[in-house]
């Protein structure tokens, strides 16, 4: 009988497991990682270094479960072109494993599981922009853009940059200009992050008809683009240092070390553009960058390295003026 138990128990079964990883796989994970390293970081900016542990954890899960509710929608509507491609047919909406109601259901359960918990525990406002967030995504990137305008990731990119946005409503309860910044760092930092990918993969779709800049107006095009809108990603986030000064300056140091090290990849790209291994350098490049600027912030809003900052400035000023 004992055996007989744990032999019907569902959750040992390769099929279980197997529908676990497909709905895990749904809401693509990797892409989630970083939505919430921006929130992370947009938090302790808003609260200086000292976020409440709760909040923090309610608002990270909460943010997963948007941003995987607006993935897996996206799975629905692209499951036609997902067939298609061979890296995407074995997916769990296009290789029949998931059926599309479920997908539906599984969509809108997490969308409404994220918006309670931000509304109980953080703030309407935060809630808000969460299902803002899915609702960008899908109307504007999904459905409008993507498959129309080479434009798609740009304007589509909007969604991206709102989940810091969510982080430090979650937190204050409004949006300062400080979120708006944050915001436009995202929104910027979209374009020389996304379109490598798309340079590396760009007969993928131009197979399925998706106007990517690549293959509509060529490499060449796109890694100029690159180097312009990196060119812009200095500028936008140093406003955090001057002149909201929510940011000081071993951010400020990090964000220019970054940058450099961005901006002469995305020249190197502009050199070769038809090399694929370099569009893939850009692109984990991006990756890197996000990380280590959202790293900088969060470590940058310690009260402890604001007062290492302090006491720095002053002994060099104290310097400086024994020099004269």
């Amino acid at each position: 009988m004992q055996k007989t138990i744990w032999a019907e128990a569902p959750w040992l079964h390769d099929g279980f497991a197997q529908t676990c990883i497909d709905y895990y796989q749904l809401t693509k994970p990797r892409l989630i990682l970083l939505f919430l390293v921006t929130t992370a970081a947009s938090m302790w900016v808003a609260a200086s270094g000292q976020v409440g542990g709760l909040l923090f954890l309610t608002t990270m899960f909460a943010g997963a479960c948007a941003a995987g509710s607006a993935n897996t929608i996206n799975c629905i509507y692209d499951r036609d072109i997902d067939y298609i491609m061979e890296r995407t047919r074995h997916r769990p909406l296009p290789s029949g494993r998931v059926q599309v109601w479920q997908a539906g259901v599984f969509a809108g359960m997490l969308a409404i599981t994220s918006f309670t918990l931000l509304a109980v525990v953080a703030n309407i406002l935060s809630a808000c922009l969460a299902m803002a967030g899915i609702a960008v995504y899908i109307g504007v990137y999904t459905y409008w853009l993507k498959r129309s305008s080479t434009q798609n990731i740009v304007i589509g990119g909007a969604a991206g940059a709102i989940p810091p946005l969510v982080g430090w409503a979650a937190v204050t309860g409004e949006l300062s200009w400080a979120a708006w910044v944050l915001f436009a760092i995202i929104f910027v930092w979209t374009p020389p992050h996304f379109w490598p990918l798309a340079m590396m993969i760009e007969e993928d779709y131009a197979k399925v008809g998706v106007p990517m800049l690549p293959v509509v107006n060529g490499a060449a095009t796109t890694a100029n683009q690159i180097f312009i809108y990196t060119l812009f990603l200095l500028p936008v986030t140093l406003l955090l240092v001057y002149p909201l000064q929510v940011s000081g300056g071993l951010y400020g140091v990090m964000a220019v070390v970054l940058w450099v090290q961005f901006i002469r990849k995305a020249w190197q790209l502009t050199q070769t553009p038809e090399d694929k291994q370099m569009a893939r350098s850009v692109f984990k490049f991006s990756i890197s960058y996000m990380m280590l600027l959202c790293a900088g912030m969060g470590v940058d809003s310690l009260p402890w390295t604001h007062q290492i900052w302090q006491h720095s400035s002053q002994t060099l000023q104290v310097w400086f003026l024994s020099l004269g």
